[in-house]
């Protein structure tokens, strides 16, 4: 019986690589440190399909994130007309598997939706697959996905063997984000450098990570917040990414959310 990977639903802290080592159904896994390094966002797919154990995965995987968070996200199998046609901009090609992100119709499941969502981006990574938020480059396509009269789509990620791996662009400071620097403590700024490797619309980054200190004996206060306008959107989905970055390069033992 393949068990769901328990460490998924934690922030892991990236100092303790003994604790972020885990096995899912004997199999051992990369650590959410070491996929948050390695993922990058891929269009091109090859056409080898997601199928048995892995496949498997990602479907118990995406029904306990579900029942965590209260999302409605819904996986679509060998299905290649969504990022194919006049809307699939970005030069997706080779995608015919891809999660369907649906939420409640409210601007507090933005923040949810970018968290767990990526939860499974990272999720993917570690079993070996690449991935790639796309926010309207796709098309809906009928039968492959339900929604209630309360629910909206918020994205699609596309999901896949890539043809390449991907590759990092170049995005903000860490003194653009935050405000880190030799006075904050190691593991804030490494969840910064965490944060800066988040995926963002267009690669906006248009978020802001603040260290707030706190009273002896207790765990030190830290804040993210929205920073600045956007001319695309999407800056609350951005918000949840990053701050699942932030958890998992800091150490959830280590802070406070304020």
């Amino acid at each position: 019986m393949i068990q769901y990977p328990k460490l998924l639903s934690q922030g892991i802290p990236a100092h303790n690589t003994a604790e972020n080592d885990y096995i899912c159904s004997m199999d051992k896994l990369m650590s959410l440190h070491e996929a948050l390094l390695s993922r990058h966002s891929v269009r091109k797919y090859r056409p080898e399909p997601i199928a048995g154990e892995i496949l498997e995965k990602l479907r118990i995987a995406v029904e306990q994130v579900n029942a965590e968070s209260g999302l409605h996200i819904q996986l679509v199998t060998n299905e290649p007309k969504a990022f194919s046609g006049p809307m699939a901009y970005g030069k997706f090609s080779g995608v015919s598997t891809y999660l369907v992100v649906a939420c409640p119709k409210s601007e507090e499941s933005d923040l949810l939706v970018g968290y767990y969502g990526e939860k499974l981006v990272l999720y993917a990574q570690q079993l070996g697959l690449n991935s790639c938020w796309a926010g309207v480059s796709y098309r809906k396509i009928k039968g492959t996905y339900t929604l209630s009269s309360e629910e909206r789509i918020a994205c699609y990620i596309a999901l896949g063997y890539g043809l390449t791996p991907g590759v990092q662009h170049k995005g903000k400071s860490l003194e653009d984000i935050s405000n880190a620097d030799s006075s904050t403590p190691q593991w804030f700024n490494d969840g910064v450098k965490a944060a800066l490797l988040a995926p963002t619309a267009v690669n906006q980054q248009k978020f802001y990570i603040e260290y707030k200190g706190g009273p002896d004996g207790k765990l030190p206060k830290v804040s993210i917040r929205v920073n600045g306008l956007s001319l695309v959107g999407y800056t609350r989905l951005d918000l949840g990414i990053a701050k699942l970055h932030f958890e998992i390069g800091a150490g959830t033992g280590n802070f406070v959310w304020d």
